[in-house]
């Protein structure tokens, strides 16, 4: 019953490896907090990533311990294999991101808190990617959609939109091609959030359709829309027929649009390759169980 301690949950291996997680991810931030290295948008995503991760898994614990998880109406496991995914996101690229901002190859006060920050978010996202491991559907497991596979793959999927968003600012606004991969970014990842955000609220059963076929026939359509931004997108930022400078003259002392839009375009093969391969699950899940 809720209210009586549940022990089982920290004793567990899943219980072990959150402990572990909060106690990195609490001594990551408080390293960078303490030399106060975190300034800009690049730093607030790093000390963002680490708080968040640290304060949601604490609540997952003390929910868990205190077994008042039960009285929320969600799916728990969706939920909790989600954020794992998330977090474990998360501390990766501030695990890549704050080494290369904030460490100088000349020797400053403070370079060993850095250092020291950084190899706690390493370990940190060592230890989300563990509990994504083990927290896994197994085969012939049936609850928990965002626990399988397919489920990971749409958090992966959510997560490579946001950073696209973030990196390529207002630089879509340059032309019609542009604008269409912006719409293709914005359109999957609302369908993909919210097909989350249905699975966590137990919602995405009472859906007027099958919710197998509409997974795969979403897939196909993602497949197909990002498959056009692979070719748009590189074709309209870098082609000169269409006006677009060269690197030398389009990127400034300290910032470079250039380098925003290879990333966009590495990140949106990234996208592509993802929904393929969570087309071909989807597939599976349908055909070949059925067959």
């Amino acid at each position: 019953m809720p209210g009586i301690v549940n022990y089982k949950s920290v004793t567990g291996p899943v219980g072990i490896v959150r402990f572990f997680e909060i106690f990195l991810s609490c001594t990551a931030f408080s390293l960078v907090a303490h030399v106060r290295q975190y300034s800009g948008s690049y730093g607030g995503w790093c000390m963002f990533s680490w708080c968040f991760s640290f304060t949601v898994s604490v609540l997952i614990v003390l929910l868990e311990l205190t077994a008042l998880n039960s009285r929320i109406p969600i799916s728990w496991d969706d939920f909790t294999a989600s954020f794992a995914m998330l977090a474990t996101l998360m501390n990766l690229t501030a695990s890549i991101i704050y080494p290369t901002i904030f460490l100088t190859p000349n020797i400053q006060t403070g370079e060993d808190f850095k250092i020291a920050a950084t190899v706690m978010s390493c370990l940190c996202f060592v230890a989300y990617a563990i509990e994504v491991g083990l927290t896994r559907a197994r085969p012939g497991e049936i609850n928990g959609f965002l626990k399988t596979v397919p489920g990971l793959l749409k958090v992966l999927e959510a997560f490579i939109a946001c950073i696209i968003f973030v990196i390529i600012e207002g630089s879509y606004h340059v032309n019609a091609g542009r604008q269409w991969c912006m719409a293709v970014y914005c359109i999957c990842f609302i369908i993909t959030f919210s097909i989350i955000i249905l699975t966590i609220a137990k919602l995405i059963t009472r859906l007027p359709f099958p919710v197998e076929r509409f997974l795969t026939a979403y897939n196909i359509m993602a497949v197909l829309m990002y498959l056009t931004a692979t070719i748009i997108w590189p074709v309209f930022c870098f082609s000169e027929h269409y006006g677009q400078p060269t690197r030398s003259s389009y990127c400034g002392k300290s910032h470079c649009k250039w380098d925003n839009q290879v990333i966009v375009t590495v990140l949106t093969f990234a996208n592509l390759i993802v929904y393929i391969v969570d087309l071909v699950y989807s597939a599976r899940l349908v055909f070949v169980s059925q067959a």
